[in-house]
């Protein structure tokens, strides 16, 4: 059991806390939840840090709820957002919370009959039969318009710079978060909600809401949006977001994103994505300290975080493939590896297409080399490498330029890695 304040406040993770958040964790096991919202069938590596809130809250001996917004994502939280976003239908959005489910169970107890076992809601459930007369009469008399504009998040939107305002439809949706939050207090007990720093106005309608119709105490805690120490935008790369679901991000490109934060970046990221102590934690940052060269904090880092989203055998398979490209001994590392690694790690890599048809037919190295895919200008330059030592199929040397390529040298049936010296790559796919 640890104590949820003070393992968030050593880790960076809380950005505003309501006054008597503490005393109500400290005095009995407590209810919180968090909103995600299913606009896509995958969390990215931006949910991350509310995911982490609710494991440790879980660790500390409180109970989680995960609500995933069916109702609200219908809408679009407009939460400093510049314009409206896309609107899902229901089929949409019920495969996409399935999916996140699936993806939260890696880190939340589910299904145990412990007291503080987690549980997922979905608000569809309860607003869907809400006719829009009783949500106004029973929900939207207690929230003053005046207490709605006051918030910084509606403020910006209406004084922005494109002007084009804000729909009645975005404008409600922090009182349909606020009527979550009310019953989640009513239904399950639920005191606290948890959510990102852009979320506070949101929350606090809540509390309000459950203050003035229930006369009771509801209680607020945020965490500080993520950022790189250089200012850019977390979680983004230049082929788009860090996704956990494998298909859309391979356990290979998410391991090698973590691998190269920045050392700042590192410390901040190793409390925050990791369940490392903080002896564990300040040991890992002395050792970067002494000898930076062999970021012993970004390893760590990718490794305790890769095998939380994704396995230990996912973990391990990113760490040899990493060594692909610098490694005299990768043969059988290539030959195991399945296709989404390999073209990872070969991004980047000039490609040829060859025909399939034109392979099969006795195909001479050299040929292929320079008349089939331009790797060599002549077959005078390529011999030249080859008595050097210098050409390699598959990370194999060859001594022969005029040996036949074979269906054996195809990775995954379909990809030969040629490399000339020690650093030029050429992957070539046979179609």
């Amino acid at each position: 059991m640890t104590d949820f304040i003070e393992e968030l406040t050593w880790r960076g993770m809380i950005h505003q806390m309501m006054p008597g958040t503490d005393e109500q964790l400290k005095k009995e096991m407590t209810t919180a939840y968090l909103g995600i919202d299913p606009t896509a069938d995958s969390l990215h590596i931006g949910h991350l840090v509310g995911v982490m809130i609710l494991k440790h809250f879980q660790r500390a001996g409180h109970k989680p709820i995960a609500l995933v917004g069916g109702a609200t994502g219908m809408i679009g939280d407009p939460s400093w957002k510049s314009q409206e976003r896309k609107l899902l239908d229901e089929e949409t959005l019920r495969h996409n919370q399935e999916s996140i489910k699936r993806q939260l169970a890696k880190f939340l107890d589910f299904d145990s009959d412990a007291p503080n076992a987690a549980e997922m809601v979905n608000n569809y459930d309860w607003m869907k039969d809400f006719s829009f007369l009783s949500f106004i009469r029973d929900v939207g008399k207690h929230i003053t318009v005046n207490y709605m504009m006051a918030k910084d998040s509606v403020k910006k939107r209406l004084g922005g710079e494109n002007q084009q305002g804000m729909s009645f439809t975005e404008f409600s949706y922090q009182l349909i978060q606020g009527y979550d939050f009310l019953h989640l207090y009513q239904d399950k007990n639920c005191r606290l909600q948890l959510g990102g720093s852009d979320q506070w106005g949101n929350i606090t309608t809540g509390t309000e809401l459950i203050r003035r119709i229930t006369g009771g105490e509801a209680y607020a805690l945020t965490c500080p949006l993520i950022t790189k120490a250089d200012g850019g935008k977390f979680g983004k790369t230049e082929s788009g977001s860090v996704w956990l679901d494998p298909k859309r991000t391979s356990p290979y490109k998410f391991y090698q994103f973590w691998l190269n934060v920045t050392d700042a970046d590192a410390e901040k990221y190793i409390k925050i994505f990791t369940e490392l102590s903080r002896e564990e934690i300040e040991d890992l940052v002395k050792a970067q300290q002494e000898n930076p060269g062999l970021r012993p904090l970004q390893k760590r880092l990718a490794k305790e975080i890769t095998i939380m989203v994704h396995s230990e055998a996912d973990y391990e398979a990113a760490v040899e493939a990493s060594q692909i490209l610098f490694s005299n001994k990768a043969g059988d590392i290539l030959r195991k590896i399945d296709e989404p690694t390999l073209l990872a790690v070969m991004e980047g890599v000039p490609t040829s297409e060859v025909s399939r048809s034109d392979f099969n037919e006795g195909l001479k190295l050299a040929d292929l080399l320079t008349e089939k895919a331009p790797v060599f200008p002549s077959k005078g330059e390529m011999r030249k490498m080859v008595q050097g030592g210098g050409l390699s199929i598959n990370k194999e040397k060859v001594a022969d330029p005029y040996m036949v390529a074979t269906e054996d040298m195809l990775l995954n049936g379909k990809y030969i890695l040629v490399q000339r010296g020690k650093k030029n790559y050429h992957l070539i796919i046979v179609k």
